[in-house]
């Protein structure tokens, strides 16, 4: 099958597309026929650099995290799909692929596309886990930094489910976007601390930082110390004493519901520029650009892309 690889760490220039042998799906999982698979920031860290604490990966090595597409083969002890079904899930196999290999997934309602469908696994996990250590609740107020990002307003929309009240920072140019979640929008930058406390005069009971932008100690002053404040980006947390959150939790069950949400119309996600599956190197260099316009995608079969960007917050 045909794969994107890399066999050094370095820049995007180190994915190519190369023949790799298909995978063949274990006890519990499946073998889908790639529709769409997601690009996400961990795929660009795993091929820029070591990360501390992380083995190197076994080259030639697959990149990818998220995949959607048509099941075309079972492994034992699966229940409840059979091939032909169309699913969306984790990669245990690279997802940057014709054929990858998931055992956490959930069935694609009809009427949702792939390339929509593939934006939600990871970046919906993350959101629940930050909320489920936060803790926030209803009548609470919590602040979310780059609420316009693909966990941020996926938090924004679980967090308002529960009757909490959410300030998002976001650029001047997304503004109006994170009012659409349901926030009450600010701008990032200087002057945070005073902009947040006009809007929230009570303070705020908890802060998600998801850029990694350096805002952990406006915060703290925020919050009159560091607990319930939790990063998923920055590193700068452990001296400071911020609880940073990793390690996927990955719940079926879960990812189900998200799924019907979303193909209901009940949590959006935002699609950003949809490519061919040859063109990663440029995917990742949008990503690392911040260009992307949202969730990247890749997909081998033409039929599945886009030329152009392709944005806007996606529903059923």
């Amino acid at each position: 099958m045909r794969a994107i690889v890399f066999t050094e760490l370095g820049g995007p220039e180190v994915l190519h597309l190369a023949d790799v042998p298909a995978p063949e799906p274990a006890a519990g999982q499946v073998r889908v026929r790639v529709e769409a698979a997601a690009v996400n920031g961990w795929d660009l860290k795993t091929r820029a650099a070591r990360i501390p604490g992380v083995p190197l990966p076994e080259f030639p090595a697959v990149p990818g995290l998220e995949v959607a597409g048509v099941v075309d083969a079972v492994g034992d002890d699966v229940t409840g799909v059979r091939p032909g079904d169309r699913v969306v899930g984790f990669a245990d196999t690279g997802g940057y692929a014709e054929l990858a290999l998931t055992s956490t997934f959930a069935l694609v309602p009809s009427g949702l596309d792939p390339t929509r469908a593939v934006t939600l696994p990871v970046s919906a996990e993350t959101a629940h886990r930050v909320l489920r250590v936060l803790g926030v609740a209803d009548g609470e107020t919590l602040l979310v930094h780059g609420a316009s990002g693909s966990v941020g307003e996926l938090a924004v929309q679980l967090a308002r489910r529960r009757g909490t009240t959410v300030i998002g920072t976001a650029s001047p140019a997304n503004q109006d976007r994170v009012a659409a979640l349901g926030a009450t929008p600010t701008t990032y930058g200087p002057g945070l601390v005073e902009r947040v406390r006009d809007l929230a005069p009570s303070g705020v009971d908890a802060v998600l930082d998801t850029t990694g932008a350096g805002v952990l100690p406006d915060s703290i002053t925020l919050r009159g110390g560091t607990e319930r404040i939790v990063t998923i980006a920055d590193p700068a947390a452990a001296d400071l004493a911020i609880t940073f959150s990793s390690g996927a939790r990955r719940d079926p069950d879960e990812l189900a519901d998200d799924v019907t949400s979303l193909a209901r119309g009940e949590l959006t996600t935002t699609l950003g520029e949809v490519l061919r599956l040859d063109d990663a190197a440029r995917a990742h260099a949008l990503v690392e650009g911040g260009r992307g316009g949202g969730k990247v995608v890749l997909t081998p079969h033409p039929s599945h892309h886009a030329t152009s960007l392709v944005r806007g917050l996606s529903s059923a």
